[in-house]
């Protein structure tokens, strides 16, 4: 279930009780809400800000009960749509090797996706949008959306 689709105020029960980050984790993610949400863009700044892996940041999103909007990668948080991220419409032979060559257990991580948009100097949108054509999941979300 995608954070967008899981009741509100439900977030923080996906965590076992007396779950914690760190104050400043916390912190940085009460300056950064917006309307109750964060960007997935803010998230991982706080994340390379703090020098904390990006599932502790989402797991402070999660305790503040926060949503998670605008997936860099456009597979959920966007409005009036759910995601902004459409196939494409033909996928190179190299960026489908590069995305086949990172699968695990059939699906792409987030972190690879992520990996391949910016080492072959492409908008991670893209590979994304490669996914989709090619009928291949990203998951998991480095956030824990997904």
């Amino acid at each position: 279930m995608h954070r967008s689709e899981t009741p509100e105020g439900k977030y923080a029960s996906k965590h076992p009780p007396g779950t914690r980050v760190a104050p400043e984790v916390e912190s940085a993610l009460r300056e950064n809400l917006q309307d109750g949400t964060i960007s997935c863009a803010a998230a991982h700044r706080i994340a390379s800000r703090l020098d904390v892996p990006p599932s502790v940041v989402g797991v402070g999103i999660d305790l503040l009960d926060a949503g998670l909007v605008r997936c860099q990668l456009g597979l959920f948080g966007y409005t009036p749509r759910k995601k902004a991220v459409v196939p494409a419409d033909s996928v190179s032979p190299e960026l489908e090797a590069q995305i086949r060559d990172k699968l695990v257990d059939g699906v792409l991580p987030c972190a690879e996706a992520w990996s391949i948009a910016d080492g072959s100097g492409i908008p991670r949108m893209k590979v994304a949008a490669a996914c989709e054509a090619l009928s291949v999941r990203v998951k998991p979300c480095q956030l824990g959306a997904f």
